[in-house]
């Protein structure tokens, strides 16, 4: 019962911006309803899995939900599907708006049957701008929001996208807010609205938070760009016999720092006399320290690092992460006895709260797992869901978990 509980989302949102989005709201606590097509979200076919339609990256992204198989391009799927939206307080999806008018299922339509509902618009471009039809993926916004080009900058001067989807991740956080937002709104107001969240404005103003820089002003200082983040030696550093990760950022933090490997002697370099001093040098102030991290193991600079007060991190790989000994003492990893994929490693809701802690409820669906619980929850009789079923607007699972509607039990890693 996260703080979230008693708030119903309506969710038709597929990939992963959306489904990442409704993942933190049923985190906690809503009651997210996930509207899938009859082939299913596209995302449940990624990566490897134990049975179909249930590979990894679905089940860490759409976990603490309920799914239900509607047909929307029938009539009677869309009246299903607008008899579901009339008991929710938040209305979210991912499809273009265009498509989304053509089905009937526009927030005009919607608000014909829930007045007060808050209908979340994710888009790829502001519906304002020449842009707005355009179809819209993480990478194509990771491009045409500048972070290739600043990856090229800071490395061997080849763009590439970052190996995470980040624009998907970071506009997802932001529809969160969007929705807590206009939850508080509706809650002072008693009204409900339309919002739009794009992915590319969202993104541009994420990455030029860091890098406008100098452009800010008119005229412009300088070409912008955050010299720091941008040199092309800022990157783990090379130890003896692996990689450390290391922020000497402080001018306290370079004093310890050269003291500690007794070459006092740098303290007095002008190269390293202020912030300013050390980002106007800063690709030689970390090629210098990159060959002083060089002269000792991982283990003894762990050692002389924490006496000193320097901030330092390992270099986890996807299989070390998971012995780092901070998130087995908070309990970060758990097994999960999933009812459909037996066991797997799942991760807790990170934040801590003192009164309505959240918890991940329950795991990741089956496809259409729900459809029958949920529209009788909605009003449906048993008659009507038969009848919706065999004219194939509905759809029920074909795969059920062992003890259907049970909760994941779950033990810390």
């Amino acid at each position: 019962m996260g703080p979230l509980a008693g708030i119903r989302v309506l969710d038709l949102t597929s990939v992963l911006m959306g489904p990442y989005a409704t993942l933190q709201l049923g985190d906690l606590g809503a009651d997210v309803i996930k509207v899938e097509a009859p082939e299913g979200d596209i995302v449940r076919d990624i990566g490897p899995g134990r049975s179909a339609k249930m590979g990894g990256m679905f089940l860490h992204t759409n976990r603490s939900k309920r799914s239900v198989v509607i047909d929307l391009k029938r009539p009677e799927g869309r009246d299903a599907l607008l008899r579901l939206a009339a008991t929710a307080d938040v209305m979210i999806c991912n499809m273009r708006p265009k498509a989304l008018a053509r089905l009937g299922l526009d927030y005009a339509n919607v608000k014909a049957v829930r007045p007060d509902i808050i209908f979340v618009g994710l888009v790829g471009f502001g519906q304002s701008g020449p842009y707005a039809a355009k179809p819209a993926y993480d990478d194509l916004i990771q491009g045409a929001s500048g972070v290739p080009a600043l990856v090229a900058a800071a490395s061997d001067g080849t763009p590439r996208y970052v190996p995470v989807n980040i624009a998907d991740r970071i506009v997802g956080l932001f529809a969160v807010q969007a929705v807590l937002a206009a939850l508080v709104h509706r809650e002072r107001t008693g009204e409900g609205q339309e919002v739009e969240v794009p992915m590319f404005e969202t993104m541009t103003g994420f990455v030029l938070g860091d890098h406008f820089g100098g452009l800010t002003y008119r005229p412009a200082l300088d070409r912008g760009g955050y010299p720091r983040l941008l040199a092309r030696a800022r990157r783990p550093y090379e130890t003896a016999d692996g990689h450390i990760c290391v922020l000497i950022y402080t001018d306290k933090h370079w004093r310890s720092f050269f003291n500690a490997i007794g070459r006092a002697d740098l303290i007095e370099d002008p190269r390293f006399a202020s912030l300013k001093a050390r980002l106007r040098n800063i690709d030689e102030v970390y090629g210098e320290v990159g060959r002083i991290f060089r002269t000792r193991t991982t283990a003894e600079w762990r050692q002389v690092l924490e006496q000193a007060d320097i901030p330092n991190m390992p270099m986890h790989s996807l299989e070390t992460i998971q012995d780092d000994p901070h998130l087995k003492a908070v309990g970060f990893f758990e097994k999960i006895e999933h009812p459909i994929e037996g066991p797997v490693t799942s991760m807790r809701v990170p934040s801590r709260w003192s009164g309505t802690q959240p918890v991940a409820g329950r795991p990741a669906p089956a496809l259409g797992e729900h459809t029958r619980e949920v529209l009788a929850e909605a009003g449906f009789s048993d008659a009507e869901l038969d009848a919706l079923s065999r004219i194939g607007a509905v759809r029920e699972a074909d795969i059920m978990p062992i003890s259907s509607g049970r909760e994941a039990t779950k033990e810390a890693v």
